[in-house]
């Protein structure tokens, strides 16, 4: 798993991510006081982006490198696990709002960042569009035109770098990103946006239908805290920081077939 060159990264969005800092002022008792209150570290798993969480399809516990994250996290921090689920990046948000969960693994937004503190990137995905075969659009700058409806899941990092991006196109939201796809064929609608690896799983199993080339944004995944616990981030920086460099995240993504997915850049 290579890491992704420097210049693909949206300059914008590490903005969002503040620098890293070389040691944490905190032990690891007094980081776990912190980062988990209750006692039990509360860990949001979205289902919604299938690169990091999956689904077992015996009905088991939620897998993929998300969860391999939280696990090491709550290893070194000597706390318990409290896996929630949620279907989509927008229903963890929300959540966030009633003090439900205490870590989550959610794309770097500056809509995200008024109440979530993020570290730098771990993995770096793409968002991509699909059309109909018989489509006239074929190119990505094609798709921002007056009459073009774009199937997207709400509050999903790509519905919210479109809603700030688009000026003539217009969003149709979904409750999930997988109901987008739904949405989009049922309605008819022009274009459908998501993470390119589930595009491209669709793409392969619907052939009338096909991913346009490139990508319309850089997403950028990382950890994130409520705000208010900004005294654990230092601790959280390093420890991503380890995990990227010493081959962790790339062999989470290996280990659930996520081949196409990038481990980030080290932070500067």
């Amino acid at each position: 798993m290579r890491l992704l060159r420097r210049g693909l990264l949206a300059a914008p969005v590490l903005l969002a991510a503040a620098p890293l800092r070389a040691q944490s002022p905190l032990d690891a008792a007094q980081v776990a006081r912190v980062m988990a209150p209750s006692g039990t570290l509360r860990v949001a798993i979205n289902f919604g982006n299938p690169v990091l969480a999956q689904r077992d399809p015996a009905g088991g516990a939620p897998r993929g490198l998300s969860v391999e994250l939280a696990q090491e996290i709550g290893r070194r921090l000597n706390l318990p696990i409290e896996m929630i689920t949620y279907p989509a990046a927008g229903r963890v948000t929300e959540a966030l709002r009633e003090g439900a969960w205490d870590l989550c693994f959610l794309a770097i937004d500056p809509v995200r960042a008024r109440g979530i503190t993020f570290t730098a990137p771990y993995v770096v995905i793409e968002g991509a569009y699909l059309v109909r075969q018989d489509s006239p659009i074929r190119d990505n700058a094609e798709v921002d035109r007056p009459g073009i409806r774009v199937a997207v899941g709400r509050g999903s990092a790509y519905d919210l770098f479109l809603t700030r991006e688009l000026r003539h196109a217009t969003l149709v939201r979904a409750p999930t990103s997988p109901a987008s796809l739904e949405q989009f064929r049922a309605e008819n609608l022009e274009v459908a946006a998501n993470v390119k690896q589930p595009l491209v799983a669709y793409a392969a199993a619907n052939p009338d239908v096909r991913v346009l080339p490139g990508r319309f944004m850089v997403i950028e995944q990382a950890v994130g805290i409520p705000q208010d616990r900004e005294a654990a981030m230092p601790w959280l920086r390093a420890f991503v920081e380890e995990m990227k460099a010493s081959g962790f995240v790339a062999r989470g993504l290996a280990a659930t077939g996520q081949t196409t997915a990038e481990v980030a850049p080290p932070a500067s």
